[in-house]
This record gives structure tokens, C-alpha cells and sequence, in this order.
């Protein structure tokens, strides 16, 4: 069986001998030493002035509308993971669709500003697979209106844009380190932040509103990460390079593969980018033929995914207006198998039974 993508697990002698550290301790959460050496760790890898480490990559999203005061309207991207709209409504928001970019799969930067109006408070766009938003224009617009800006990077961990971490773009920047995710803690997620003032009222925000045992900061809920989770991040983190370089190499094969193939449509890397290689999505003719691609690979026990269906204008508590190109794209996008030991064999599989139905 090959699935679209395949959790990374470090040898679990290597687990075992981190986690002994919190048990030793008797200090399983409540941010013990695994948690904040593993923020340390990020931080200096990625870049970043400021990370917080959460327990799941959605209450960063939550946390940050919080944090920022964010009410009315806040203009978002369809294509995105359902957790990019629920947040914006959980928060008592109403998100506003704009359609995506065709080339670059990210919110269309040039469709933005003709959607502000006096309710809008803020842009929370999604770098799609990784891929970059055009933050220049939203930087832009977002300073012209006085509007916040966050960035849902659930698929960044590690991308670059001109050579500096996505993270450090926008107001606040978020991050998911679920199993499925290159880099990843089980569960988890991340909230990164520039100013300092911001990162600690999220910090607050994060923790009950917690400023010591017994004294409080404002309204708070429990997004803490657990030393369990920053354990198994700490055992993974070792094998970063190598499983983005694996990753590369699968992305390049895919790419020198199918790139040259009539009726398919590849995700555009934006210039300047430093991609992580997470996904490899494919755009089909229709949804006819992506349908028959998956139904074709799934009877082989190859299993790839429709990510992201559907378009998130369309679901019922988010009354969106019509966006042509992501929910045309989400009824005709398939994610192929993707990690970073999958064989060339395999690969090689896969592209035959694209090509046998494109041929059909």
C-alpha cells in the first residue's frame, strides 16, 4: 500500500531516550524542558525571532484572530484546509472568498483590495503546498487599508522566500507539525511572531492567560504543547536535511516526469522560494479524469488525495460567493504519494497510470 504521504518515526530507542528525560523529571507538560529546548531548536533553524510551540497547528490560527482583535470580515483564500476557514467563523468572523492565483494556487493578491470594505479587519491567506503568497502586495494592501495580515504556513516548515524564513512575514504566522507534516511532533503546531509586545499576549493567549502560577494576563485557552509531543520533535528534528532531501529528490522526479504532459496542470513555484518539497499536486482536465486517476490508482492499493476539496466558499457555514478557479481546481487536484523514501520504482508506477488514463 502507498499512501499519499507516510509519517517520519526515528528509531524509538531514539524517542524513548529524550522522553526518559521528561519522566526522569516527572514533568510530563505545562512547558517543561523538551518544550522549550525544542522552541530553540526551531528557532534557530528556521530564522525566527519568536516561536511558541502548541499542541495543535489550528489553535495558533484561533489564537491569533484573538490575539489581534480581529472582528467583521476578514478576507481569506477557498483553497486552503477547512481549519483556515473554521477558525475565522469559530472566532465569530465572517470570511470573505477571494479567488486564487492559477499559476501559484495562493490567494490572488490583485482580487484582494476590490474586496475590502468598512468590516474588513484583516487578510489570512494560505502558502499553498509551501508554495509563497505574494506578501509584497499583501504587505501593500494590508498597510493601505489598516488591516492585520496572517499567514496560514501549514505546510512551511523550513520554506525560504528571498532567502529569508515565510514564517517572518505578516502580522502573525502559523505552522502545523501533525504527523503527516515533514516536520512534525505526533500532533502540533507553532505561532511565530516578530513584535514582541504581540508574541507576548499570544504567548498568554496560549497558556489560560497564565504570567506565573498565580497571577493572569487576559483571557487564555490550553493550546500548550506536552513534553510527549516535544519529544518525539526533538528525535525528529535530527533527520530534517535528510528527509528534505529525499523529499527533493521525489518532488524532481515527479516533475521531469510529468511536466512535459498535455492536460495537466503543475503547481508554479514562486520565484525566490526555498520550497520544502511537501506535496506534489496535479491539476487534471476535469474532474472526470481526475476521478478515474484516483479510482485507477486506489484498485492498485496506491492511494493519492483530493487536497484541498472541496472549495471552502462552498461549505454551509460560510456563505461565500463564487470562486470559479479554486472550486474548479479542488474537484480536479490530485496530491501524490509523497515522502521521502519512496522509490523511483514506485514513482515510476504511479506516472504510468496517469498516463495510461490521459492516453484514454
Amino acid at each position: 500500500m502507498i499512501t499519499v504521504t507516510k509519517t517520519f518515526l526515528p528509531p524509538q530507542e531514539e524517542y524513548q531516550a529524550i522522553l526518559s528525560r521528561a519522566w526522569d523529571a516527572g514533568w510530563i507538560t505545562n512547558r517543561g524542558v523538551l518544550v522549550k529546548e525544542l522552541e530553540e531548536k526551531l528557532k534557530t533553524y528556521l530564522g525566527v525571532p519568536n516561536i511558541i510551540a502548541t499542541t495543535n497547528g489550528t489553535l495558533p490560527l484561533q489564537i491569533a484572530i484573538k490575539a489581534l482583535g480581529l472582528t467583521g470580515e476578514i478576507i481569506t483564500t477557498p483553497f486552503s484546509y477547512v481549519a483556515t476557514t473554521s477558525s475565522i467563523v469559530w472566532e465569530n468572523c465572517k470570511p470573505v472568498f477571494v479567488d486564487i492565483h492559477p499559476d501559484y494556487f495562493t490567494i490572488d493578491e490583485s482580487l484582494i483590495e476590490a474586496a475590502v470594505t468598512d468590516r474588513t479587519t484583516a487578510i489570512l491567506a494560505t502558502h499553498v503546498f509551501g508554495n509563497p503568497c505574494n506578501v509584497e502586495a499583501i504587505e501593500k494592501i494590508a498597510v493601505k487599508h489598516n488591516l492585520k495580515v496572517i499567514y496560514d504556513g501549514a505546510h512551511c516548515f523550513g520554506v525560504t522566500y528571498k532567502g529569508t524564513s515565510i514564517f517572518n512575514f505578516g502580522d502573525v504566522s502559523t505552522c502545523s507539525f501533525h504527523a503527516t507534516k515533514l516536520f512534525h511532533t505526533g500532533e502540533g503546531g507553532a505561532i511565530f511572531c516578530g513584535d514582541a509586545n504581540l508574541s507576548q499576549k499570544l504567548y498568554f493567549h496560549h497558556n489560560f492567560g497564565h504570567d506565573g502560577p498565580d497571577k493572569f494576563k487576559g483571557i487564555g485557552i490550553n493550546a500548550k504543547m506536552s513534553e510527549l509531543q516535544a519529544a518525539l520533535g526533538l528525535a525528529v528534528f535530527v533527520y530534517i536535511n535528510t528527509l528534505i532531501t529525499g523529499r527533493k529528490k521525489v518532488f524532481q522526479y515527479y516533475y521531469e516526469r510529468l511536466v512535459e504532459e498535455k492536460n495537466i496542470r503543475l503547481l508554479k513555484i514562486r520565484p525566490e522560494t526555498e520550497l520544502n518539497y511537501s506535496y506534489f499536486p496535479v491539476i487534471f482536465e476535469n474532474e472526470e479524469v481526475c476521478l478515474k486517476v484516483k479510482q485507477r490508482l486506489e484498485k492498485l492499493y496506491i492511494y493519492p488525495r483530493r487536497y484541498f476539496y472541496p472549495s471552502l466558499n462552498l461549505m454551509d457555514y460560510a456563505e461565500g460567493d463564487s470562486c470559479l478557479i479554486a472550486e474548479n481546481y479542488s474537484t480536479q487536484i490530485l496530491c501524490l504519494p509523497m515522502y521521502h523514501d519512496l522509490s523511483a520504482e514506485s514513482q515510476e508506477f504511479i506516472i504510468l497510470i496517469i498516463q495510461q488514463v490521459l492516453n484514454e
